[in-house]
């Protein structure tokens, strides 16, 4: 998405903010189907740490069974459904033709998504996460090299976005699929079983509390921003590409976690378990301040990447400041989901992002706030809800692995 937000930000502000309630839509849907990694990491996990191979191959073929099953219902409903959602965001006319065109085509690639979500799950399980990332890399290369001529050549616009992005996106699938083969159940074996998609389930019923919590915010942060204006939306969008580019980079120290927290467990081994959580905790916020540092120094650069428009570049700049300083405790928050999924510590982490939410929801009733607070004060309420998670999840790392 930061490529396509970076395309289409020279194409024009409508198509920009058009680009950013379709962003926000895909956003619930990935982020609500994330328990397809993060479930499948943490019980496969679990039992290649028990010596179960068998056990873990079973879920990883139910895994790929459920995405099938999520995508049967994500897509036809995404298509007929698009009008009215995006008219929930509350886009201006132009902007709304925009986001109706990508949501829909992008549709088309949801099940080439769920089943790299759930290829993800599967090969951190076993340890495995060079190939994700180099898959994913060279997805996201095809995805430049496709979109550059559409949109710039073929004047294809937001069409020509979406486009590349699913095609992209369905050569990352069919990338997985051999890489697959070893790590699921053979040919005769990989029918639905009920049982064991009923425990994937059961972790994403909790999982999807979770992920349900924070998409409120962060759609709720793009509704306000689109009070704010096309300028102010199109700003805020920029700044969203750069934070799920720097989530990537701090997702690469907390999603290990998953896996030998997960293993040592399974093991038997707590001692292990607790010096992981403990390594990942100071490289994380290592990490996390660091790159605050980098954003808050080149915000100006930064935004000159994204866009022309010196309105939207001036929103996006006091929007990446605040991001540079959010990102110490978005840091922790990332290793915190880390280590408690890991240990299977689902149940709190739904409820947890639950009551997050309901503490940081009220403010949206402040009259500055409801009525168009801008892109610095979208993100400062944000970083009051980043910081509350990581406090949250940090006490808990330490409680749940004593």
């Amino acid at each position: 998405m930061a490529v396509d937000t970076a395309i289409i930000g020279r194409v024009g502000t409508d198509e920009l903010a058009g680009l950013a309630g379709a962003a926000t839509v895909l956003a619930v849907v990935v982020a609500g189907s994330n328990f397809l990694a993060y479930g499948t990491t943490e019980r496969v996990a679990h039992a290649v740490g028990a010596g179960r191979i068998d056990r873990a191959r079973a879920l990883g073929t139910q895994a790929l069974w459920a995405a099938f099953v999520l995508a049967a219902a994500i897509v036809p409903a995404l298509v007929i459904l698009a009008p009215r959602i995006v008219g929930a965001i509350g886009l201006e006319l132009l902007a709304a033709d925009h986001a109706v065109r990508y949501l829909r085509i992008a549709a088309l690639g949801v099940p080439a998504i769920l089943i790299a979500i759930a290829a993800q799950g599967i090969l951190r399980g076993v340890g495995d996460y060079r190939r994700p990332l180099w898959v994913l890399g060279a997805g996201n290369l095809l995805n430049v090299v496709i979109e550059l001529p559409l949109v710039f050549i073929y004047d294809l616009s937001v069409t020509g976005s979406a486009l590349s992005t699913v095609i992209s996106q369905w050569a990352v699938a069919f990338a997985f699929i051999p890489i697959l083969s070893k790590h699921i159940s053979r040919p005769g074996q990989r029918r639905p079983d009920r049982d064991a998609m009923t425990d994937l389930l059961g972790i994403g019923a909790h999982l999807a509390l979770r992920v349900g919590s924070m998409m409120v915010v962060l759609t709720g942060a793009s509704v306000l921003a689109a009070r704010s204006g096309v300028s102010d939306l199109a700003g805020h969008q920029i700044v969203a590409g750069v934070f799920m580019l720097v989530a990537l980079t701090l997702d690469a120290l907390a999603v290990p976690a998953h896996t030998l927290i997960g293993q040592s467990l399974g093991s038997g081994d707590r001692t292990a378990a607790r010096q992981i959580a403990s390594r990942v905790m100071v490289l994380s916020s290592v990490a996390g301040a660091l790159l605050g540092v980098c954003i808050v120094a080149l915000a100006s650069p930064i935004a000159r990447v994204f866009t022309t428009d010196p309105v939207v570049r001036s929103s996006a700049v006091s929007g990446l400041v605040v991001l540079g300083v959010l990102l110490l405790p978005g840091a922790i928050a990332f290793a915190g989901d880390g280590i408690l999924i890991g240990a299977g510590d689902h149940r709190f982490l739904g409820i947890a992002s639950l009551v997050q939410t309901a503490l940081i929801v009220p403010m949206v009733l402040i009259p500055k706030v409801r009525d168009g607070p801008g892109v610095a004060l979208v993100w400062t309420l944000l970083a009051a809800w980043m910081l509350m998670r990581a406090v949250t999840v940090a006490t808990r790392s330490v409680l749940v692995l004593r």
